[in-house]
């Protein structure tokens, strides 16, 4: 028995087809048979949120109404949509009936609860979607997988960019400049990566090619100052009046251009 507030209302028919060449004429006379006033109709793919004559018949609804259409498939493409445009009809007072699937009708009681049953199993494969997502995320990071934006920076960029601070003297803010990015942009990728240039391990008294990461350099410069012992020792230790040993202030590399030929042909 259906509800006499959706009875005192008009029937108004809603109308779809995909693709301009097919025909709505099938459509429109199911509608008017059933008895709808009112028809609208349009031309358009359901896969389409900004539907313009179904906004048209939203917008028109009274407490009362009821919106008719021939198939369920011609409202909405998905069990969510259907429910959210459902809701909509209902939050107004109005009813949604399809001609084809007689279960779906909100204007009785039987059918209102049926779609409070699809709404339910919507939910429910809403929650194992979130689910099912989390798990393939999760199981991907484990597999090293790296999520979010791409790097603005190729690796072929920053070394570019070790190139021109270390070879040619540039500063961060011009390599940043020729490469077009902020420079705190470039500070982030220069940071991340592991390699020491060999500027760095020059500066640090380590030998480039044996300096693999950061790390690796300090420890090299550690080993080196471990394995040389202070010069002019006396009983009392070193004599307070010697300038410090050259590797205290100096690399290797650096005490070794400051001899003289005939000392280093010696």
């Amino acid at each position: 028995m259906k509800d006499k507030s959706a009875a005192a209302g008009l029937l108004l028919g809603y109308a779809r087809v995909s693709t301009d060449d097919q025909d709505l004429t099938n459509q429109r006379a199911e509608l008017h048979a059933a008895g709808c006033t009112r028809i609208f109709a349009e031309k358009i793919t359901g896969t389409r949120r900004d539907r313009p004559e179904l906004a048209r018949v939203l917008d028109h609804l009274r407490p009362g109404d009821v919106v008719t259409v021939t198939r369920l498939d011609r409202l909405a493409r998905s069990t969510r949509d259907l429910l959210d445009i459902a809701e909509r009809i209902q939050a107004v007072g109005a009813g949604l009936r399809s001609l084809a699937e007689p279960w779906a009708d909100t204007t009785t009681p039987a059918g209102r609860m049926v779609l409070t049953v699809f709404a339910g199993i919507a939910e429910f494969e809403r929650s194992l979607i979130i689910d099912r997502t989390r798990n393939g995320r999760e199981a991907a990071k484990a597999r090293g997988v790296k999520f979010g934006p791409r790097p603005t920076l190729t690796p072929a960029q920053i070394e570019h960019a070790r190139e021109l601070i270390d070879r040619d003297g540039r500063t961060v803010k011009e390599a940043a400049e020729l490469l077009a990015v902020h420079r705190s942009t470039l500070y982030r990728a220069l940071a991340r990566g592991e390699e020491v240039t060999k500027t760095e391990a020059r500066r640090r008294g380590a030998f480039a090619e044996d300096a693999l990461s950061e790390a690796d350099a300090l420890a090299a410069v550690d080993d080196e100052r471990q394995e040389e012992g202070p010069a002019f020792l006396d009983g009392d230790g070193p004599a307070a009046d010697l300038p410090p040993p050259p590797y205290r202030t100096q690399s290797l590399p650096q005490i070794l251009a400051a001899l003289p030929d005939d000392e280093l042909a010696s």
